[in-house]
C-alpha cells in the first residue's frame, strides 16, 4: 500500500488547524463578524497563506464536510455486503459523532451553519457531493434493474436529507436529545410512506 507523501500529509495538517482556528473564531465573535485576516493572524500565517489553503471564508468554515463525505463513503464501504443500504449508512454516518469535539462546540458550529444562508447553502452542495460519493456503493448492492443507479441516489438523497432533517431538530432542541434517535425517526417517517 503506497504512503501519501510528507508534503500531502503537512498540507493536510495545516489546512486543518487552519479551519479548526476559523471554526473557533466563528464560533466565539460569530461568522459575519470574523475576517480572513483575523484568522490568518490567530493562525499564525500570512492571508496569502491563508488563501493558498482555502478558496475564502466559506470556503474555511464548510471545509470539514468535504473530509467527512469521505470518511463515511469509506465507513460505507466497509459494511457488509450483504447488509441493508439503509443500515449500513445509519452505521456510516457514526462517523460523525466520533469526530472529537465537545456538545457545546458541536452545537455552536450547527447553529453556525444552520444560521447563516451563504453557509447553510454551501452545506447543501457539500452534502450533494456526499450523494454523489454514496451512490455508487449503494448500487450494487440494490436488486439489478434499468433504474438501480437512480434508485441508489434516491436512497443517498434520501438518508442525507433525513440526517440534515435531524441535525437541524437536534440544534433546535439546544442539543439536548441523541442525534442518531431523531435520524432513526426522520427514516422511519419515510420509509413508511405508502
Amino acid at each position: 500500500m503506497a504512503q501519501t507523501p510528507i508534503r500531502e500529509q503537512t498540507r493536510a495538517v495545516v489546512r486543518s488547524l487552519l479551519a479548526r482556528t476559523a471554526l473557533e473564531l466563528f464560533a466565539t465573535k460569530g461568522y459575519a463578524h470574523t475576517t480572513v485576516d483575523e484568522v490568518a493572524a490567530a493562525a499564525g500565517v500570512s492571508r496569502r497563506t491563508l488563501f493558498n489553503y482555502f478558496r475564502n471564508k466559506e470556503d474555511l468554515a464548510l471545509s470539514g464536510l468535504s473530509e467527512q463525505g469521505d470518511l463515511i463513503a469509506a465507513r460505507f464501504a466497509e459494511r457488509p455486503a450483504d447488509e441493508d443500504p439503509w443500515a449500513s449508512l445509519r452505521a456510516a454516518f457514526q462517523v460523525l459523532e466520533e469526530i472529537e469535539i465537545t456538545a457545546e462546540h458541536r452545537l455552536e458550529m450547527v447553529t453556525l451553519l444552520f444560521g447563516n444562508d451563504s453557509l447553510r447553502a454551501g452545506h447543501l452542495e457539500k452534502q450533494a457531493r456526499w450523494r454523489d460519493l454514496l451512490a455508487p456503493l449503494i448500487e450494487p448492492r440494490l436488486p439489478d434493474s434499468d433504474r438501480r443507479a437512480f434508485e441508489a441516489r434516491a436512497i443517498a438523497a434520501a438518508t442525507i436529507i433525513c440526517l440534515q432533517a435531524a441535525t437541524e431538530e437536534w440544534m433546535l432542541l439546544g442539543g439536548k436529545v441523541d442525534l442518531f434517535d431523531l435520524y432513526d425517526t426522520a427514516v422511519h417517517a419515510v420509509r413508511r410512506l405508502p
